[in-house]
């Protein structure tokens, strides 16, 4: 199976929250968004693979990545 990709850019939002760091991972193409934990004395470049592979996965389960609504995910359009 191929490993979807995010097509462009992908934002990155670091919050701390005591001695972990939460990373949030959206790709602007399809509006789908993730969210990892790891810890605080990681490096940056270490939470942001983190968060693209858990990205790419998510896009891979969805069918490559269609909208919302583009039933590549749970429920139902409307």
């Amino acid at each position: 199976m191929e490993q979807a990709r995010p097509r462009g850019e992908v934002y990155f939002e670091f919050q701390r929250i005591g001695a972990y760091v939460k990373v949030t991972a959206i790709d602007p193409d399809t509006l789908v968004e993730v969210s990892v934990t790891g810890a605080a004395t990681a490096t940056e470049a270490q939470l942001k693979q983190l968060a693209l592979r858990r990205l790419r996965f998510v896009l891979s389960k969805r069918g490559g990545g269609r909208g919302p609504g583009g039933g590549g995910g749970r429920g139902t359009a409307v």
